[in-house]
């Protein structure tokens, strides 16, 4: 193999890597509501694996950074609140200290109930999930959706 070829493969795997986290998958969205749509068809799959690549802060994935016990505990009751048979994205605004802030209504049974996502740019570009307004999806986590309000 010649000495060109060898260096533009070195080259190519550089760039590649310098982009690119956890063996070749990469973390986050490239905007806001992205961010949130990927999160919430991770965590109504119970795809824990998928929520922690975009659930994170602005120093990158939580994944990176938290104990991976604890990561997992908070991951299955987020996945628990958010199970839904629909998402809609209803809006976007920006929050403070550089956050955005995404609306979304979720369906569950004939349970109706927006809730916000606060999102933040991390590394790379990258937006992820923050954090989220539990309170206003309490009665989803452990309901089949039969509950009025």
């Amino acid at each position: 193999m010649s000495f060109r070829k060898v260096a533009g493969l070195l080259l190519l795997a550089a760039c590649s890597s310098a982009t690119q986290k956890n063996g070749g998958e990469s973390t986050g969205a490239t905007a806001p509501q992205l961010a949130t749509q990927q999160f919430l068809r991770a965590a109504n799959a119970g795809d824990l694996q998928a929520m922690s690549a975009e659930w994170g802060t602005k120093d990158g994935p939580a994944r990176e950074s938290m104990d991976h016990t604890q990561l997992e505990k908070r991951l299955t009751i987020l996945a628990c609140y958010f199970k839904h048979d629909s998402a809609r994205i209803v809006g976007e605004a920006p929050g403070m200290s550089g956050h955005r802030e995404v609306r979304v209504e979720l369906k569950k049974g004939n349970l109706t109930r927006q809730t916000t996502f606060y999102t933040i740019k991390g590394p790379g570009d990258r937006w992820y999930v923050e954090n989220m307004d539990l309170a206003s999806i309490r009665d989803f986590c452990g309901n089949t959706g039969t509950a009025t309000r």
